[in-house]
């Protein structure tokens, strides 16, 4: 399950609503939203996401909580390390064959330690005239 999946249940559980009632709703298969919830889909497109935000009354602090969790909700993550040194891509494979076996305090001190890194925002694209 992914964190947007959870979150999403969480919202429709409280709130008392089925996924065939969501689905319905949304004018989307029960099937689609059952993957979304149990991380079985790749993270939502921004416009399901907006959609879900109205849909449960979200709004300012809730709704960009929402956003950000879709962003880190991708099941499959592909880790690019060309250009990068060997002990990277040795780690990088050593995490991709371990993480499944990770408990949830290792996960949190994983976190934690990555949490401190600011990685640089990506370079603007130059428009030529």
């Amino acid at each position: 399950m992914t964190p947007f999946g959870a979150r999403i249940r969480d919202l429709r559980r409280q709130r008392g609503i089925t996924l065939q009632q969501m689905a319905a709703d949304l004018n989307v298969s029960a099937a689609y939203l059952s993957a979304l919830e149990h991380g079985k889909r790749g993270k939502p497109g921004p416009g399901l996401v907006l959609e879900l935000c109205g849909y449960f009354g979200l709004i300012w602090d809730e709704a960009e909580a929402l956003k950000n969790l879709a962003e880190v909700s991708r099941p499959k993550v592909t880790l690019d390390t060309s250009g990068l040194s060997p002990q990277t891509t040795a780690f990088a494979n050593r995490l991709g064959a371990c993480i499944r076996y990770l408990d949830d305090e290792a996960i949190a001190t994983l976190d934690a330690l990555l949490a401190r890194i600011q990685p640089p925002l990506p370079a603007k694209r130059s428009r030529r005239s």
